[in-house]
């Protein structure tokens, strides 16, 4: 099997998986319990919110989730409407800003990005929360978060970042209030991700109990929170090599894709995500014919309802080009072979369609 879906999961860094293995098998103290066994389960839970927010910007505090849609629900509902928020986010915060119910949903261009203007019209005083995705999980757009959150700012609103798919990858802004994080998107276990707040900054709890994290309740899991910390460690050590590699894998998947169209800018785009299109593809098909290949038809949080991607149809797509595109997400163990062979073999099975057809 040829992995590239990495915007669904990244796969399980080696390294994470010895980390937490300890604490699956030998040490099962809680962390929260005052004994020996417990204050060694919570060391182990520091250790890893201090890896964890080694890349995240300084005057704030990492509070672990049971993952990113947690931590963007408790975001949202902690601050309240009224909210502004971009048409391609993630449904996390699209759902959750309905829920609320005092939202402005902003739309995109062609290519993805917010126009500013727009924006600054849209965030005026009174708005509370301006929320948007630093690199979007289906077109791997990234967004001007460092403006967003200036005109939040400006507007006496606090900033939240959906920082899943560019933590250890993109640059956060310094300038960001709120900051959602998922572990399984950078080579660490599922089921667990993180909320950075700022110094300062109150949010009305999501969960109540026993107010663990400060504001979130329930007994964390020293595994989750070992792999989550090894994982983020890797991230920053392996960064300038990291972005290396994505790069030689973008430069061979555009050499073997050259009639296909790109969805979303190509300029300001994390590379490690190629959503392309070609007209009339059965993407169903497609999949069935390669199965031994893992790509997407979209995010894997829409899979299977038959709806064209909301983002695609935000970058202004017809039903049908949403319909005939693909995702393709490669990373760290991505070898430059297999993605080529990989993409060779998808080209051929869409220009048999065309034949066929």
């Amino acid at each position: 099997m040829t992995y590239l879906d990495y915007q669904a999961t990244a796969p399980l860094a080696p390294e994470a998986f010895e980390a937490m293995l300890p604490w699956l098998r030998d040490q099962h103290a809680n962390p929260h319990s005052a004994h020996r066994e417990g204050r060694a389960a919570r060391a182990a839970v520091e250790v890893a919110r201090e890896q964890v927010a080694a890349l995240l910007p300084a005057g704030g505090r990492v509070a672990f989730t049971g993952g990113a849609t947690e931590a963007l629900n408790w975001a949202i509902k902690g601050v309240g409407g009224p909210v502004v928020t971009l048409a391609t986010e993630h449904a996390a915060v699209l759902d959750t800003v309905a829920a609320v119910g005092d939202a402005t949903t902003l739309p995109v261009g062609r290519d993805g990005l917010i126009d500013l203007d727009a924006a600054r019209t849209a965030i005026r005083l009174g708005v509370k929360l301006v929320a948007a995705m630093l690199v979007n999980n289906e077109i791997g757009v990234i967004q001007p978060v460092a403006e967003l959150a200036a005109l939040a700012h400006a507007a006496g609103a606090l900033f939240l970042c959906d920082a899943v798919q560019g933590y250890g990858r993109v640059p956060i802004p310094e300038a960001c209030d709120l900051i959602a994080l998922s572990a399984h998107k950078i080579y660490g276990p599922k089921g667990i991700g993180a909320l950075w707040i700022r110094d300062g900054v109150d949010l009305a709890p999501l969960l109540h109990g026993g107010d663990q994290e400060g504001g979130r309740s329930g007994t964390l899991s020293p595994a989750l929170c070992a792999g989550f910390g090894v994982a983020a460690d890797l991230m920053a050590s392996q960064r300038d090599a990291g972005a290396a590699h994505v790069e030689r894998l973008w430069r061979v998947a555009i050499e073997l894709l050259p009639d296909w169209t790109i969805n979303g800018s190509t300029d300001h785009r994390y590379h490690g995500n190629l959503n392309v299109r070609r007209d009339g593809l059965d993407v169903a098909r497609l999949m069935s014919d390669l199965r031994d290949i893992a790509f997407s038809a979209g995010s894997a949080c829409a899979s299977g309802s038959g709806r064209p991607s909301h983002a695609l149809r935000a970058i202004g797509l017809s039903d049908a080009e949403a319909k005939s595109s693909i995702r393709i997400g490669f990373g760290r163990y991505t070898t430059e072979a297999e993605l080529a062979d990989a993409l060779t073999r998808i080209d051929a099975a869409a220009r048999a369609q065309r034949i066929a057809a």
